[in-house]
């Protein structure tokens, strides 16, 4: 009986130990600041044809453009952009949604992005861009 019982214990921290060593590093979000933005129009072969997600209407095409900082000193992977936007009136150009878009790759330090959006034609301009920031992971969570 008491065999067993060590027997048992010991098995228990093997697995305990093995758990431990062998278990893969949190994916943990890390915030990327973003800042200097501010939008342009498509370029021709982008904008051609634009519509919002109704498919119902036209739609004028903007690129926004800014900077990503990440302070550490790892790439961040699939960096998700939140943030808002209204147009000349104060009325939210995309309803109920405040996730914009994705920096697939965000390097130590501070790089550009850029990020496609559609706003519909009836939305008048210039656009106000509030509210924006992004966080992604540490190591790739796509293979």
């Amino acid at each position: 009986m008491r065999l067993r019982s060590l027997t048992v214990v010991f098995i228990s921290c093997l697995i305990a130990f093995f758990s431990w060593v062998f278990t893969p590093s949190a994916l943990a979000l890390t915030p990327i600041k973003l800042f200097d933005i501010s939008y342009k129009d498509c370029p021709p072969e982008l904008a051609k044809g634009a519509v919002i997600s109704s498919g119902s209407a036209a739609a004028n095409c903007f690129i926004v453009i800014g900077k990503a900082e990440n302070t550490t000193n790892k790439t961040v992977y699939d960096a998700d952009i939140f943030g808002r936007i209204y147009d000349a009136n104060n009325d939210s150009v995309m309803q109920n949604r405040t996730r914009l878009g994705l920096i697939t790759e965000v390097p130590p330090g501070i790089s550009d992005f850029e990020l496609r959006i559609s706003v519909p034609a009836s939305q008048p301009t210039p656009l106000k861009l509030k509210q924006f920031k992004a966080s992604g992971f540490s190591a790739q969570v796509r293979k």
